[in-house]
């Protein structure tokens, strides 16, 4: 037994040493807790440019269909009077005619196509502009009877497909000559469809188009007065 007893003292003080500290194994305990739990993806939203017009009047088509693209030429130097006219490029229309054209793209994009906007709302002092430059009435309306685009109801667009290409329309937008013209016979197969597309597709929803200009349509269904409102730019 006296053999025995020193034998069992020191087997219970290395059990007792081998017992990991308390502090330890909280710390084992927390990392663990850490590690389990799941990393939080911060997705950052995409910035809305706040609403800085008169909404109850004007609407950016945009702003209702995102895949609508922008390329507004006379807010550039590329167009037939070789003069930026306005200060930056934004596409206004009125609401009837804005929800109009984005129908109208909405049916586009089930094809995999999208309009592009040339042109939309064009103040009066620009209608100004652009007579003075060019006095033809079968291009430009005079100012003194103004055109639908000063009253927000017009757009000159074409369609791009998924890569933003534009379709082949037998001439450039702003083309003064009858090969623009929707009586013209003698573009391919191709470009007959391409315009079909386009006339089809717009006009479904209450544009109807001019003889003389394949991209202008006027939305038909709604009427207002001449308008000389100048919007905001960065």
């Amino acid at each position: 037994m006296k053999k025995i007893l020193p034998f069992l003292i020191l087997l219970f003080i290395a059990c007792k040493d081998s017992k990991p500290d308390k502090s330890v194994r909280a710390a084992v305990l927390v990392q663990d807790t850490i590690q389990e739990k799941p990393v939080e993806k911060i997705i950052a939203k995409p910035k809305i440019a706040p609403i800085d017009y008169d909404s109850t009047q004007w609407t950016e088509p945009t702003r209702l269909d995102k895949t609508i693209v922008l390329d507004m030429r006379y807010a550039t130097t590329n167009n037939f009077v070789e003069e930026q006219l306005y200060d930056c490029g934004r596409c206004f229309l009125r609401p009837e005619a804005a929800q109009a054209l984005a129908a109208a793209n909405k049916e586009l994009q089930a094809k995999g196509y999208s309009f592009k906007m040339y042109d939309c709302f064009r103040p009066l002092p620009v209608q100004q502009k652009l007579w003075d430059k060019f006095q033809n009435p079968s291009y430009v309306t005079p100012p003194s009877k103004g055109s639908m685009h000063n009253r927000g109801l017009a757009v000159d667009l074409t369609i791009v497909d998924e890569k933003g290409e534009e379709l082949d329309m037998g001439t450039e937008f702003d083309f003064f000559g009858e090969e623009a013209h929707h009586t013209y016979t003698k573009h391919s197969k191709e470009i007959n469809q391409n315009r079909k597309l386009l006339k089809e597709t717009i006009e479904a929803h209450g544009f109807k188009g001019i003889r003389t200009e394949w991209w202008h349509y006027s939305y038909t269904k709604k009427r207002y007065e001449l308008s000389e409102m100048l919007w905001k730019c960065e």
